[in-house]
């Protein structure tokens, strides 16, 4: 945590919001350095947004699961609303997924707890973890998977 996400309002006693900017500049760093296991990861599309919107996101196929051990790339943006609002996703690998629209890869927010009930403290990270965790559920387990390497 920044010295800005647990910060208190002076003499109010009610939480800082942290500008979306800031949340942002965390997470690209947080990105840059690694997170977790090395099962997903993410960054800046493109090292000159200086509006830090379009993300690149990655996700490693889970165990047991059809598309284990795949490497599955994923677009993300933060819109201005964010970290209030939840991003919006799209596979860029194509996926087989319940919550995935075959026809472009976006992520279906009513299919994925995270962005369903989304709320200011959650982040890509997460994001990312949830939409992977997703895919060992009983229903995506089953699904026929496209051959590794195919793009939307």
């Amino acid at each position: 945590p920044t010295p800005f996400s647990h910060a208190m309002a002076a003499g109010g006693g009610g939480q800082v919001i942290v500008p979306r900017n800031f949340v942002l500049l965390e997470e690209l760093e947080k990105g840059e350095k690694g997170v977790g296991d090395g099962s997903v990861s993410y960054g800046l599309a493109s090292g000159d947004d200086m509006t830090l919107t379009t993300w690149n996101g990655m996700i490693v196929g889970p165990h047991g699961s059809p598309l284990e051990g795949r490497i599955l790339s994923l677009v993300v943006i933060c819109g201005e609303n964010y970290p209030d609002k939840a991003p919006q996703v799209r596979f860029a690998s194509r996926v087989n997924l319940s919550y995935v629209d075959q026809n472009n890869g976006a992520v279906e927010a009513r299919g994925v707890p995270v962005l369903q009930n989304w709320n200011r403290s959650y982040n890509l990270e997460r994001l990312l973890q949830e939409l992977r965790r997703e895919m060992t559920s009983s229903t995506n387990r089953r699904n026929p998977q496209p051959p590794d390497g195919t793009m939307y």
